[in-house]
């Protein structure tokens, strides 16, 4: 359930406020006047939110190209090419 308070409590309860965002890893929704304003969430969070993002807008961009080419590769194709250029870095670092 989403914890909502009015922006005045965040001003009053600043210090208990962050340690409840902390130990629930879960956002905070802050209204003023009654309306949605802002949402507090820890950096943790941030990121965890962040990288689940990234990740989806990369499937999102494999799903198009999917359909936009009816060329697929195979498992050992795609490994084999990301392995011949990770030696072909490893060497050219050597």
């Amino acid at each position: 359930m989403p914890h909502i308070l009015p922006i005045s409590d965040f001003r009053d309860n600043i210090a208990n406020i962050s340690k409840a965002v902390h130990e629930s890893s879960e956002p905070i929704f802050l209204t003023k006047d009654g309306y949605g304003d802002m949402v507090l969430m820890s950096m943790k969070s941030y990121e965890e939110k962040r990288f689940e993002s990234e990740i989806y807008l990369k499937l999102k961009e494999a799903e198009f190209e999917a359909k936009a080419t009816d060329k697929r590769l195979t498992h050992e194709e795609v490994f084999s090419g990301l392995r011949g250029r990770v030696v072909a870095r490893t060497q050219a670092n050597v």
